[in-house]
């Protein structure tokens, strides 16, 4: 998969301090550091250490309070200076049990001014502020260090990075018991380096080590424009799904809003996060505050850069269940029967009450909608990413299989009559290791390689009777055009869907 978009951004003036920026470029090359001196004291938060302990004081003052008893395994925390940010940041850091032991902190952020293609981690000495000294675990970095050759020692990629210095006073004034710190700077520009990353970080994603994803959201479009694709981003977030979390931030980014330069300057550590999670049953994200730098007192409402608290809390493992009631599923298949009815005949979608859709429909999710005509396929177009309401999708997928599904000549108003009308509602993909996890009939199957993807509908196993490996070569074959071995060594996704018709008993 090719890079995302070039991640050095442009640097501005130090006094931008709402702005993910730094001043100064990195060179390779210096000499090894012991103590990593503060490179943003008195920019990004003040140089004081009285100034800087009252700040953070009237921050955790004004922050949303703790929503749980326990310390989250995981804060995703906005890097900006604190006076447009740092609410923010202090919400998600009260999230952390004051009385609850955090032995090692990760905390991840992203290079903003060396290039490179990997993990940086400081292991030469520790990190000063001015709160004092936050120690390194210097063990663990040595075992980073040698579990793959993506990580590097290199100290140039820290040496006036602030998305992990400015976490660092925010973790002094928390933890007031000794904890140890493992500072990772990410400089990935391929979502398959992050993958590998994420496999070495992933064993250490447990009870007593806390990490910290330092990113800020949209950078730079203008208030109203950055509320909306700041959600849009953080619900891909919640999904924990690494293929929508990059499909939503592309869309965003696609959209060419005006001033947008990215959809968030640490999508590789948040990639790097959704690999780590995706595999796990036992972890939920929750949005705990959003604000962007027009909030502030002296923000600039026509260029901003946006900011989220979320936590990631480990819950009892439970299995995932979507279910609808008759009810939403007669609703929403009439917004697909009117959708495909007024599109043929009137070429327009028809106007209607958006208050009368129930609030399950409104929600976020992917959806497939398949046209039947005399029993043989019609139509069928979906789409698995949930950035957009559930109803909205159906509308427009509605509108796609009657006359975008290449495979088929658009249908013609004389045939309307004899349609019928099939969705299945998906929920989230996920990654598995072996072909041996999907279960034919109970799961869909979706297939990634070079660029090139297919799925098939949990209900194809169901209307054909071929094998796991008939489906796996057909799919890889006839959907992703890789060949029939294609699967093999391709990325291979599982999701399941609730599946109901016109005149039919749903099912799952």
């Amino acid at each position: 998969m090719q890079p995302i978009r070039s991640f050095l951004l442009t640097f501005l003036p130090p006094p931008m301090l709402g702005l993910c920026i730094a001043g100064g470029i990195a060179c390779a090359g210096e000499g090894p550091a012991q103590q990593r001196q503060p490179a943003v004291a008195g920019q990004f938060y003040p140089g004081s250490s009285a100034e800087l302990r009252g700040m953070l004081e009237g921050l955790f003052q004004r922050a949303a309070k703790r929503t749980s008893p326990t310390t989250p395994l995981v804060l995703i925390v906005p890097h900006a200076g604190y006076v447009f940010s740092g609410e923010v940041a202090a919400t998600a850091y009260a999230q952390i049990d004051p009385g609850q032991t955090v032995q090692t902190v990760f905390v991840i952020g992203p290079s903003h001014h060396v290039g490179f293609e990997g993990a940086a981690v400081y292991v030469t000495g520790d990190f000063v502020t001015p709160l004092g000294t936050v120690a390194v675990d210097r063990a663990i970095g040595r075992e980073l260090l040698k579990s793959d050759r993506l990580f590097s020692d290199r100290t140039d990629a820290h040496a006036h990075e602030h998305s992990i210095e400015v976490q660092l006073p925010f973790l002094q004034q928390t933890l007031r018991q000794e904890f140890r710190l493992v500072p990772i700077v990410i400089g990935a520009q391929r979502p398959e380096t992050c993958r590998k990353i994420a496999g070495v970080l992933a064993p250490y994603l447990k009870a007593g080590n806390l990490f910290v994803i330092s990113t800020d959201f949209s950078h730079y479009p203008a208030y109203d424009d950055a509320a909306r694709a700041d959600r849009t981003v953080a619900e891909a977030v919640l999904a924990r799904s690494p293929l929508t979390f990059l499909k939503t931030v592309e869309k965003v980014e696609g959209e060419r809003l005006p001033g947008l330069e990215t959809a968030m300057c640490g999508w590789n550590c948040m990639l790097t996060l959704m690999y780590m999670t995706e595999p796990r049953n036992d972890i939920r994200f929750e949005i705990l505050q959003y604000r962007n730098s027009g909030d502030a007192g002296s923000g600039d409402k026509r260029r901003v850069v946006g900011y989220y608290a979320i936590a990631g809390r480990q819950d009892t493992p439970r299995r995932q269940e979507f279910t609808l009631t008759a009810t939403e599923k007669t609703g929403l298949l009439a917004i697909a029967r009117a959708a495909v009815e007024g599109s043929v005949r009137e070429g327009q979608l028809p106007a209607f009450d958006v208050s009368t859709i129930p609030a399950a429909l409104k929600a976020p999710g992917g959806a497939f909608v398949t046209l039947n005509a005399e029993g043989e396929l019609r139509g069928c177009i979906g789409r698995f990413d949930a950035s957009e309401p559930l109803y909205q999708v159906v509308r427009q997928m509605a509108v796609a299989a009657a006359s975008k599904d290449p495979r088929f000549s658009p249908v013609r108003p004389e045939e309307l009559g004899g349609i019928r009308i099939e969705i299945s509602v998906l929920t989230p993909m996920r990654r598995i290791s072996s072909a041996e996890e999907f279960e034919p009939g109970k799961h869909g199957i979706y297939i990634q390689k070079g660029g090139r993807s297919g799925t098939f509908l949990p209900q194809v196993a169901q209307a054909t009777g071929w094998t796991r490996e008939e489906l796996l070569g057909h799919c890889s074959q006839d959907k992703a055009g890789i060949g029939w071995d294609g699967w093999k060594d391709a990325e291979l996704y599982v999701y399941e869907a609730l599946v109901f018709g016109e005149h039919e008993t749903s099912r799952r």
